[in-house]
């Protein structure tokens, strides 16, 4: 049960709020009004309210949306007594969450794709010398994916805009939220294990955010037992309670945290802070996934059901050396996928902002590093407000001079 009791919910329809169309917010921020709405979802907050609001992201027409969560308190893991329970679903830990929005859906190939192309834009900049990297703007540089060697691994799924963007490994996913904000000024990035889990259970404790029986899961998710073997478009079955889509099933979904099975055991009788409950990753993986996909058992799609990922076998396929920093090749990662967060309040130096983007251990860097400079796969560059119009520009000089 949610504790703060300044944090208020109106279940009814979504009221969308556009920055992208100058909607009115308190200091022009986005998905903050400081009139309380007369209908839609809100979330209470000092000097204003917290609303859906939908964004396009620069230089594209691609739109995302983003939903209210309030903060709280709720208990991560299942109960010893709930059917199909795993060994690393407990013991129960209390955390308390700060208020944040969640991307409605999961993120899409409409969204994704701009990021993917970043590679060709960089490489033309680098052919007409512009936006050189240095030490004043370094903590504008992004590595942008490596073009696909084959398409059918990414897109065996299909290509239209509403399907969930797949195989994208953690690092690209935490590059994908970096670019995203130094676009659009604001502080996006992937939800921790427990705002995950915090967001999917929207208020509720049974095994799934409608309640325990799993012969209702076909109306909320895309399973193995009804998925044809396939993703399917963003926002086709029911949402949550707090009006998120495809919190179970479709494509699993990256958290920030290393997965460890004994990490609720070494919190147990605590109350603990979300941001003090990361488990900031060490080693390469595994790393945790959550929500379960298209290709997991319906028991797997519970609200506490944990997830690891296995990036070796993912990279199997893989015919480079080192293998990609940014995408899985094996068909076993066809249904690895993403969701954004914005927090509420935002870490205030680039140092604590850098620690959810950054490539987190050593041997990621080095990978990137090698790819790069090396074998001349992915590019660095500058993300920032000036990107969309300097790719214009750049491209305009490229069709003049052909």
């Amino acid at each position: 049960m949610l504790r703060n009791t300044s944090l208020l919910i109106c279940a009814a329809a979504v009221l969308f709020v556009s920055f992208s169309r100058g909607a009115a917010a308190a200091d022009d921020t986005p998905g903050i009004v400081q009139e309380k709405p007369a209908e839609g979802r809100f979330v209470a907050i000092d000097g204003g309210y917290m609303v859906p609001y939908t964004a396009t992201i620069p230089g594209t027409k691609a739109t995302y949306e983003m939903v209210p969560i309030p903060g709280g308190t709720f208990t991560i893991g299942s109960p010893e007594d709930e059917a199909d329970r795993g060994d690393d679903e407990g013991p129960q830990v209390t955390i308390e969450v700060e208020p944040f929005w969640m991307s409605k859906y999961e993120v899409t190939w409409s969204e994704y794709k701009p990021f993917m192309q970043l590679t060709d834009a960089f490489a033309l900049f680098e052919k007409h010398e512009m936006r050189a990297i240095t030490d004043d703007n370094k903590s504008d540089v992004i590595t942008s994916p490596s073009n696909l060697y084959d398409a059918s691994f990414t897109f065996g799924q299909g290509e239209d805009p509403r399907q969930p963007a797949i195989t994208m490994t953690q690092y690209a996913a935490k590059q994908y939220t970096k670019w995203l904000s130094k676009l659009t000024g604001q502080f996006y990035r992937l939800p921790s294990e427990a705002e995950w889990e915090y967001a999917a259970r929207a208020g509720t404790k049974t095994a799934f955010s409608f309640g325990d029986d799993v012969d209702e899961l076909d109306d909320y998710g895309w399973h193995y037992d009804n998925a044809d073997d396939t993703t399917h478009k963003v926002g086709e079955k029911k949402p949550n309670p707090w009006g998120l889509y495809d919190m179970h099933g479709n494509v699993k979904e990256w958290t920030l945290d290393f997965y460890a099975e004994d990490w609720y055991g070494q919190h147990e009788g605590k109350t603990v802070q979300a941001a003090d409950f990361i488990n900031w990753p060490t080693e390469l993986y595994p790393r945790v996934l959550r929500g379960g996909s298209w290709d997991t058992d319906p028991d797997r799609l519970r609200s506490a059901a944990r997830e690891q990922s296995d990036d070796e076998s993912w990279k199997e396929y893989d015919p480079n050396v080192p293998k990609s920093p940014w995408w899985f090749a094996s068909d076993y990662s066809q249904d690895v996928g993403m969701r954004i967060i914005r927090p509420l309040k935002a870490p205030e130096t680039t140092e604590g902002k850098e620690k959810y983007w950054k490539a987190d251990i050593d041997t990621i860097q080095q990978i990137t590093d090698k790819r790069i400079d090396q074998e001349g796969r992915g590019k660095r560059g500058l993300a920032d407000e000036k990107l969309p119009a300097a790719i214009e520009e750049v491209r305009a000089k490229e069709e003049a001079g052909r």
